[in-house]
């Protein structure tokens, strides 16, 4: 048996030490204010799953919400609230957006439920370019981003690429600006792809495909030029540009289609509100009648053309003195009368011979003999259809 050590000197200590005296931990509940009741899970899980997940589930999650804090007395009655409303209006944008995809999924089988009546090669729309021809189902050409088909253009086809280029749309990609400039590459471009704009058939019309402003967003950045021949079946190119000509004739037809296309494009603005701009033009359409008078004066010595030239020179003559006076008025129904004067210079009839004489189509297109002569329907070019 041991015995146990002395305790150490000094006053104050005993022998063994005093027990350790207990430590009792805090009761449940101790530090909270019983003010304060507990938060509801259910209502920030609505706003949670309403915001990032199932709106339809945060819905559901907030009425729920809103039924226990009641009963239980619970804290986040605002936050089952916001969670409620950010569920519902959430649900409401993925209703809406699902039914667009849907109604674009549909168009899209609908539109694959024809692809058993439509020869081709199934080619994307930024594919295809100058030259190629292609068809689209239903022959609409007018749908949005249609499905297209490259066919040899020996074959029947709706439309045929004049141009596939750059688009340029300034700064507002979809806005008007942007289409009329549009409308104009692809008319310039049709005008140097089928020079002999007569000899096209009456079904033949100018169609263009642009990026709106939400595909340019996306990266569209194509403008596609076509001639559509939907309305008639078509079969050969309708392509005769420079190359396939005489030089004298494609020097001429690049004249005449500058005054064609000039005359055919007034400012969109009414006179009395835009004198200026329509003063500008009338300075244009002056200078390109120039241009085509010194091409005829360098072919009048030619043979057969000569009185069919004298005739359409002395004609230019007097609507670029009518064009000139234009420019110069000083109030609008002077320009308007001047603009009759200058179109009412020029005879149809004169034209035609003029075109017999250089070889070219003497077939005078319909828009022409509805609008010569007149200022409230002059020669007016415009597309046919516009998509993007």
């Amino acid at each position: 048996m041991s015995t146990p050590p002395s305790p150490p000197p000094g006053p104050g200590h005993s022998w063994p030490p005093p027990a350790p005296q207990p430590v009792w931990a805090p009761p449940p509940g101790y530090g909270r204010s019983p003010s304060q009741p507990e938060l509801n899970g259910f209502a920030l899980a609505s706003l949670l799953v309403g915001l990032l997940c199932l709106p339809p589930l945060g819905v559901v999650f907030g009425v729920v919400a809103l039924v226990q804090i009641a009963k239980k007395r619970q804290r986040g009655r605002a936050l089952a609230i916001v969670g409620l409303v950010v569920s519902v209006v959430m649900t409401g944008v993925l209703a809406v957006t699902v039914d667009r995809v849907g109604a674009a999924v549909r168009d899209r089988i609908d539109a694959m439920g024809e692809l058993g009546d439509v020869d081709g090669d199934l080619t994307d729309l930024d594919d295809l370019r100058e030259g190629d021809c292609f068809n689209v189902p239903g022959g609409d050409l007018m749908a949005d981003r249609p499905l297209t088909y490259r066919v040899d253009c020996a074959q029947a086809h709706h439309g045929e690429v004049t141009a596939s280029k750059a688009a340029d749309p300034g700064d507002l990609p979809g806005s008007a600006e942007a289409d009329r400039a549009s409308e104009d590459a692809c008319w310039k471009a049709q005008d140097e792809y089928a020079m002999d704009t007569w000899a096209l058939p009456a079904y033949a019309d100018m169609f263009y495909f642009a990026p709106s402003r939400q595909s340019w967003r996306q990266g569209d950045r194509r403008l596609l030029c076509v001639i559509g021949t939907t309305e008639e079946e078509q079969r050969g190119s309708l392509r005769r540009d420079a190359r396939m000509l005489k030089p004298e004739q494609s020097a001429f037809l690049r004249v005449a289609n500058a005054v064609e296309f000039l005359v055919g494009r007034p400012p969109e603005e009414e006179i009395e509100d835009a004198l200026p701009e329509h003063q500008a033009w009338a300075r244009e359409v002056y200078a390109a009648l120039g241009e085509e008078a010194k091409v005829l004066e360098a072919d009048k010595a030619r043979a057969g053309l000569d009185k069919a030239v004298q005739a359409q020179l002395k004609e230019i003559e007097a609507a670029r003195a009518a064009w000139q006076r234009a420019a110069q008025a000083r109030t609008a129904a002077d320009f308007d009368k001047q603009w009759g004067r200058a179109l009412g210079a020029m005879s149809v009839d004169t034209e035609k011979a003029l075109r017999g004489a250089y070889g070219l189509s003497t077939d005078v297109p319909e828009w022409l003999e509805e609008s010569s002569g007149s200022p409230d329907g002059g020669a007016a070019r415009g597309p046919s259809a516009q998509a993007a």
